[in-house]
């Protein structure tokens, strides 16, 4: 299934980054990279497209994020790379498949920080509402950047203080929230069943639909896998931080759509369907609490902006250090910071320009694209990995081995077939781009492509 892989006789001379991330870090990092208010981010069009089942999207899409996140971390737990969905179905399944999975998940990886700088800037103009876009995205691209150019611990830290602020105005909405409910409904209106099952709007393919654009809300866990060569003990701390990232996105997130739906029901009424959650904040708290989440979602999208752009850097890191990109340029590492510095350049000004052209939903529907491509490639490389191929010293179990993969690989593929048609477009031709960049590399496709040694990943 997998053609033998050569190694790069330069690679043993590789620079290498450096262990300093705890699980804790790791954990949190995931979080922020996935923001703990990213349903507010897809609340509204989520919650029109289902017909008030957004919380049922949510948790959908939940299974299909852990099977996936399982998957990533039985493959880091193999090959601790930089290089994440890219080396894990290289090895996996095939290098040119592995190639075109990395392709894909790098496409997702260079949108989410222009999805970031989009909708950051809509929410900071509804706290200031003069704000100029241009004049906000570039401040939010600017930021970023050259947070990310002071290295990876600096982005830990910043991370951190990011995850308070967002704690802090969530969970007085969730507070206001029960107060509202308790005063208008007594202690009962704390509890439906419509935000699961509304029998007058239920629609199976529409929470379908639904559920390929919500799936927005998990992604950026597996930016934890593209740090595997900065965490201590990575074939252990990968899995838990990416599946903790999940569980917690999925339960946390649930409970804040859902506190929403029973809050404002009507999901035809919001003023403006793109930061519909603000809205629903100052029905429960008033002008303090809608422009104080306003100001969240300008945090939460910062948190999320730094952490992908981190992932992307790294993933042009990986490619470039195998070659496959030119290595001067993207295998590049700071003599201080020890970071990718042009890729992180390199992306500020990409999520710049792309935030002046694109729109919030065809650049959120493109982000699934790439990610749901990524992540069946990654369920494709458990299954070949553990079943298909005999890997020594272990022994084979048809539950994990192959069952688990193939479900997230069709909870996946369910997802990705949900996608409108422009995000499709885009993303295929983005895959011929890559077509074209890997047989370049390889005198189109006559030689095998070149994969570093694991060990150095040790």
């Amino acid at each position: 299934m997998s053609e033998p892989v050569t190694t790069s006789p330069e690679t043993s001379a590789a620079p290498h980054l450096q262990r300093v991330l705890s699980l804790g870090d790791l954990f949190w990092y995931g979080i922020v990279a996935v923001t703990p208010s990213a349903p507010a981010t897809v609340f509204g069009l989520a919650d029109q497209q289902s017909r008030g089942h957004v919380v049922v999207t949510i948790l959908a899409g939940m299974v299909a994020m852990v099977l996936t996140a399982v998957s990533y971390g039985r493959m880091a737990s193999l090959y601790p790379s930089a290089g994440s969905a890219y080396a894990y179905v290289s090895r996996g399944v095939h290098p040119y498949i592995g190639f075109g999975a990395g392709w894909a998940m790098l496409l997702d990886y260079i949108v989410i920080p222009v999805f970031c700088v989009i909708y950051g800037t809509l929410a900071l103009q509804r706290a200031l509402p003069w704000l100029p876009f241009w004049l906000g995205s570039a401040v939010f691209a600017g930021g970023i950047t050259l947070a990310n150019l002071r290295g990876i611990r600096g982005t830990a830290r910043a991370n951190q203080i990011l995850l308070v602020i967002m704690f802090i105005i969530l969970g007085a909405f969730i507070v206001l929230s029960v107060r509202y409910l308790l005063v208008r409904a007594g202690f009962g209106g704390l509890f439906s069943t419509l935000p699961f099952y509304n029998p007058a709007t239920f629609s199976v393919r529409r929470i379908a639909s639904a559920t390929s654009f919500a799936a927005l809300t998990y992604l950026g866990f597996d930016a934890v896998t593209t740090l595997a060569e900065e965490v201590k003990n990575p074939r252990k701390n990968v899995m838990r931080a990416a599946v903790g990232v999940c569980l917690f996105t999925g339960l946390f997130g649930g409970l804040l759509v859902y506190l929403g739906q029973l809050v404002w029901p009507d999901y035809t009424s919001f003023p403006n369907m793109e930061t519909a959650f603000v809205d629903v904040t100052g029905r429960v708290g008033g002008p303090l609490l809608l422009k104080s989440t306003a100001m969240l979602l300008v945090v939460a999208n910062i948190g999320a902006g730094l952490t992908s752009q981190v992932g992307a850097a790294r993933l042009l890191y990986g490619m470039g250090r195998e070659s496959v990109l030119p290595p001067r340029i993207f295998a590049r590492l700071h003599a201080v910071h020890k970071t990718p510095d042009l890729n992180v350049i390199l992306l500020g000004v990409v999520a710049f320009v792309g935030a002046q052209f694109l729109s919030y939903e065809l650049t959120a529907e493109i982000l699934n694209f790439g990610a749901f491509l990524g992540f069946m490639g990654v369920n494709a490389a458990v299954f070949g990995q553990y079943w298909v191929r005999k890997t020594a010293g272990y022994r084979r179990n048809f539950a994990k081995d192959a069952i688990l993969p193939a479900l997230g690989f069709l909870f996946c593929a369910v997802i990705w077939w949900g996608l409108a048609v422009p995000a499709k477009t885009a993303g295929s031709i983005w895959l011929v781009v890559g077509l074209l960049v890997v047989g370049g590399r390889t005198r189109w496709y006559r030689e095998p492509l070149r994969m570093p040694d694991p060990a150095i990943y040790e």
